[in-house]
């Protein structure tokens, strides 16, 4: 009998529409409004809280039998500074914990730094910045027990335009923790698949594929363009290991090639059916994910 090829895994951006995902932030003007201790009691209740929230997320995806969950960045907001790692560090064996759960119920912890991390900058604040932010998001990583690999991925951007070089260059040059887990992914303007995917080669990192920023930026009419599988396959060879490999869906919300993402998934590339891990990128996140239940069968390419 032909074993049939397993189907992808979903994965949640961050929150859920509902209430039943929700993290608690922090301005820096109201941490400054604080003395240090106050600081330090308001930085520890907000970790405490956002660890809860971390494990309740953990349930609702073993639930709903989601198998990827992206944290957000804010997580632990100001654990980018020494104080507020410092702070962090004392929550160490409980995010072990919650980490090693993720593991045990086979649940993919994944984190997209924000727009603020530029490799590719010509400014050396900016690139030091950046690596900073990158190397929160290693730290929580390596808090949360997870391994120093693309399972545990940073998918980033390329960042400035016509910048391959410096980019392989400051990708070779980061600490092993971010290193060892970071990946990049085709945008809409900067950097297309075919170029993502070469510094990805070049530099040894895995490349993210998003097919609706690659239809975008080719203007292409169909995610049955032969380069949309084409695409797939290519990133996929940039894994170390490719039944770990990620891709991103989303859909134009006021028309196919629309930059903006709509509410839910109508149309899916039929080359996803080999992907073994799609971020569903859509407004309504979890209520977009359960439209998408037995998308295989139901789907027809568009």
């Amino acid at each position: 009998m032909t074993q049939s090829a397993p189907q992808p895994r979903l994965g949640l951006v961050c929150i859920t529409v509902s209430k039943d995902v929700r993290y608690r932030a922090l301005t820096r003007k109201r941490l400054l409004e604080h003395s240090e201790d106050g600081q330090r009691r308001l930085l520890e209740d907000i970790y405490r809280d956002n660890i809860q929230t971390l494990d309740n997320a953990l349930r609702y995806c073993e639930r709903e039998g989601i198998a990827l969950y992206r944290m957000p960045s804010s997580i632990f907001p100001f654990s980018d500074t020494p104080f507020g790692l410092d702070v962090l560090q004392q929550f160490k064996d409980t995010l072990g914990r919650s980490g090693r759960r993720a593991i045990e119920r086979g649940i993919r912890l994944v984190m997209h730094p924000d727009q603020f991390v530029v490799l590719s900058s010509d400014s050396d604040d900016v690139v030091a910045n950046s690596v900073k932010i990158l190397q929160m998001h290693a730290d929580i990583m390596d808090l949360l027990d997870q391994p120093r690999s693309p399972w545990a991925l940073l998918e980033i951007h390329g960042g400035k335009a016509d910048r391959e070089d410096k980019l392989v260059a400051r990708i070779a040059d980061l600490p092993d923790a971010i290193r060892c887990r970071i990946g990049l992914e085709n945008d809409e303007y900067a950097y297309s698949a075919d170029e993502i995917h070469a510094v990805c080669v070049r530099a040894g990192v895995p490349m993210v594929f998003d097919a609706h920023h690659h239809i975008v930026h080719e203007k292409l009419d169909s995610y049955e363009h032969p380069s949309v599988a084409e695409m797939v396959a290519r990133a996929r060879a940039t894994w170390p290991d490719p039944a770990h490999q990620l891709v991103h869906i989303s859909n134009g919300r006021e028309g196919f090639n629309d930059r903006q993402h709509s509410d839910l998934i109508a149309t899916m590339p039929s080359s996803y059916l080999s992907a073994p891990y799609i971020e569903i990128e859509a407004k309504l996140k979890e209520e977009a994910i359960r439209g998408l239940d037995g998308w295989c069968a139901r789907f027809t390419p568009a």
